[in-house]
């Protein structure tokens, strides 16, 4: 209870540090102009921090409920091929449909991260070692990806496909209150219904055969996580567009911090989740490169090599 009042703490002030700083320049322009200061508040900076937290808490929860039910550590929503699933729904919805509603956006997510959970679970099994998820999960995403590619293709104009193409990099700049609230309402709903899955979680590290005698249906409890971890990370795309590798960080700093147990780790992978996707925003956005980068490009440049370092940990932890 200390350490999620810790990480609710902590996320608490990341999401201050995002709506405050630069402290200088908005404490000038308030003394300025106190009305144009809230406005920035209200319209830029808030919606910008609320997706912040509110995605980087659906990939942690969602990342920590999928490792679970495949019992592998890199079974999060990027390398799964779910969130390039939603990203190619999102598309199709946009450009194919020619209805770019946030409700057609996040419809189109959601049915194409479930496409690509369905296709995982049909290839690589409930259950799937590591290298086969990897293998699986990288010729789903390929697949997705090469679909992506061709919807933008046929864009109607040049103007939407740079749209789209900024869009997939990942980005919380330039959205509403009514888009976060468009990602948050959705989300908080999915991780709250994953919240009553815990016991059922936690039981499957005892093994399957434990857990069914225990009482819990595993297809049952598989179909619900499938569903609800397209649901939250398909409206959350729908919104922001892909980000990757929270989902796989954010569930294994967490299960350290609850003793391994699986079901137990879902809410403060969501807490890690926020504040690692707040985080990478303060540095996407102070970083002197002359231009703000894509969120999903700095998530990715960071946990690359921690990807890397974990699936050498894992060989090597097999070979010895």
């Amino acid at each position: 209870m200390n350490r999620l009042l810790l990480l609710v703490a902590v996320a608490a002030l990341a999401f201050l540090l995002s709506l405050a700083l630069p402290l200088s320049s908005f404490s000038e322009l308030y003394a300025r102009d106190p009305g144009l200061a809230q406005a920035l508040m209200v319209e830029l900076r808030l919606p910008r921090a609320l997706l912040a937290l509110t995605y980087g808490a659906a990939l942690g929860a969602c990342g920590a409920a999928v490792q679970t039910i495949f019992a592998n550590p890199l079974a999060s929503p990027d390398l799964t091929g779910t969130t390039s699933g939603a990203a190619l729904g999102a598309v199709i919805a946009a450009y194919l449909l020619e209805f770019a509603s946030p409700l057609a956006l996040s419809l189109g997510s959601v049915a194409g991260a479930l496409g690509a959970l369905g296709l995982l679970l049909a290839l690589a099994g409930p259950r799937a070692e590591t290298a086969t998820l990897l293998l699986a999960g990288l010729a789903i995403s390929a697949l997705a990806g090469a679909l992506t590619t061709l919807a933008l293709a046929l864009a109607p104009s040049p103007f939407a496909f740079y749209d789209a193409y900024e869009w997939l990099m990942g980005s919380l700049v330039d959205r509403s209150l009514s888009q976060a609230a468009f990602a948050l309402v959705p989300t908080l709903i999915c991780i709250a219904l994953l919240l009553r899955q815990v016991r059922a979680l936690d039981s499957l590290a005892l093994g399957e055969q434990s857990t069914q005698a225990i009482g819990y249906d595993l297809r049952r409890l598989r179909f619900w996580v499938i569903i609800l971890t397209a649901i939250a990370v398909g409206a959350c795309v729908a919104i922001c567009g892909a980000i990757g590798f929270i989902g796989l960080v954010a569930p294994i700093f967490a299960r350290r911090l609850t003793g391994g147990r699986p079901g137990s780790a879902l809410l403060p992978a969501a807490m890690i989740g926020g504040i690692l996707l707040l985080l990478a925003d303060l540095v996407v956005r102070f970083a002197p490169l002359g231009r703000t980068l894509p969120i999903g490009v700095a998530t990715a440049v960071l946990g690359a090599p921690f990807f890397l370092a974990l699936v050498t940990h894992s060989r090597w932890r097999l070979n010895r």
